[in-house]
């Protein structure tokens, strides 16, 4: 099996433990061009709409996935699960970073699963917004899940003397390492959406 530094192995098939790694950098490679590109095709809708609208429709991408952020990470990846399947995929796609919290290769999202949740919630939008503000909206959407991945990194593997750093550093990692906050704490990028649903 491939060795890799503080990254355990996964699974015993090493096709599949090669699947369960990203390296952090392939995040911003991946995402941010994509990113820049529905920008470049949502300037269109600015001949439909105003540029305020325009520039709206970015921030409320960048809002809604902050809000997803918050979901996903206390509905989906702290689901309880009784029978031993739900456990098994509990552990895959999130108790592996609880166990492991500092594998430099298991912090952010492996490319596959966020190109599939792409293109599922990146359909869900299209259906609902149309061709024209669909491309401003999940262009802010992918720069929130972008600086989500790289905040989490950074709290992880970094240190900076910014205030607010620490502060979100420290708010994650009592998530992490306080049983008092296992259940508390969602946010990684902001700690907002904690305030507003009391778990912080």
């Amino acid at each position: 099996m491939p060795h890799y530094k503080n990254s355990p192995a996964m699974f015993k098939n090493n096709f599949l433990d090669f699947f369960s790694r990203s390296p952090w950098w392939l995040v911003p490679l991946f995402w941010l061009p994509i990113s820049i590109l529905m920008l470049y095709a949502g300037i269109d809708s600015a001949r439909y709409f105003n540029k305020t609208i325009y520039v709206l429709f970015i921030v409320l991408g960048w809002i809604s996935w902050t809000l997803s952020e918050y979901w996903l990470h206390r509905i989906l990846f702290h689901w309880n699960p009784r029978l031993k399947w739900g456990q098994q995929f509990h552990f895959i796609i999130h108790g592996v970073h609880h166990t492991w919290p500092n594998d430099p290769y298991r912090l952010v999202m492996p490319l596959l699963a966020s190109l599939i949740l792409a293109f599922i919630i990146g359909g869900g939008f299209y259906l609902l917004l149309g061709p024209y503000l669909f491309f401003p909206f999940f262009s802010g959407y992918l720069l929130g899940y972008v600086q989500y991945e790289m905040t989490h990194y950074t709290v992880h593997h970094l240190k900076f003397k910014n205030k607010f750093f620490k502060y979100l550093k420290r708010h994650h990692l009592l998530h992490h390492h306080s049983p008092d906050f296992y259940n508390k704490k969602y946010g990684v990028s902001s700690p907002f959406w904690d305030y507003i649903f009391r778990t912080y």
